[in-house]
C-alpha cells in the first residue's frame, strides 16, 4: 500500500483556505499519479493505491469544504466518490482472489477443485469490474478531474487573497 506522503509546505500560521488549497492540490495529484496502469490485473496494488488516494482526497475535500465554492465542491466530490466506487468494485474481486489462492495452497485435495472454480468465477467478475472501471480512468476523465480540482484550488487561493486584503 502506498504510504501517505507528507504534504510539505504547510505552515501553521497560514490561512485555512491556503492550507486547504495546498492539501487538495497535493492529494489530487496523488490520485492522478496512482492512475497509471491501474487496469493491470496482474498488479492489484495499483487499484488499491489509487483507491486509497481517492479516499485521502475525499477526506481533504470534506475537511476543507468551507474553503471551496459549495456547488463546485459537491460536483467534484461526487466525481471522486464515483471513481472510488468503481475502484472498490474491482478491488473487492482482487482481494477475494488473492485470499482464495492463498487458501488453495493449504486446502485439502477435495476442496481445491471447488475453490479453484470459485476463483475462476471471481476472475470473470474481476474482468467485468475492470471493464466497468475503464471509463472512470480514461485520460479525458482524469484530466477533467484535474481541471475541476485546479478550479477549486484557485477559488480557495482567491478567497484567501481577498481575506488577506481585507485585513
Amino acid at each position: 500500500m502506498a504510504r501517505a506522503r507528507v504534504v510539505e509546505g504547510l505552515e501553521c500560521d497560514q490561512p485555512f483556505a491556503l492550507a486547504g488549497a495546498h492539501v487538495v492540490a497535493f492529494r489530487g495529484a496523488e490520485v492522478i499519479e496512482h492512475s497509471r496502469d491501474v487496469l493491470d490485473v496482474d498488479d492489484i496494488e495499483r487499484v488499491h493505491d489509487m483507491r486509497v488516494a481517492t479516499r485521502r482526497l475525499r477526506a481533504a475535500m470534506e475537511i476543507f469544504a468551507p474553503c471551496f465554492p459549495r456547488k463546485q465542491l459537491r460536483a467534484t466530490l461526487k466525481e471522486v466518490k464515483v471513481i472510488a466506487d468503481a475502484l472498490g468494485e474491482r478491488r473487492d474481486r482482487d482481494v477475494a482472489i488473492e485470499q482464495l489462492e492463498s487458501f488453495i495452497e493449504r486446502a485439502g485435495a477435495s476442496d481445491r477443485a471447488g475453490v479453484a472454480d470459485l476463483v475462476e468465477t471471481l476472475r470473470a467478475e474481476q474482468a467485468v469490474a475492470n471493464e466497468r472501471l475503464v471509463p472512470f480512468v480514461t485520460a479525458d476523465r482524469l484530466e477533467a478531474l484535474r481541471t475541476n480540482l485546479a478550479e477549486l484550488v484557485e477559488a480557495a487561493w482567491a478567497a484567501a487573497a481577498e481575506a488577506e486584503a481585507v485585513r
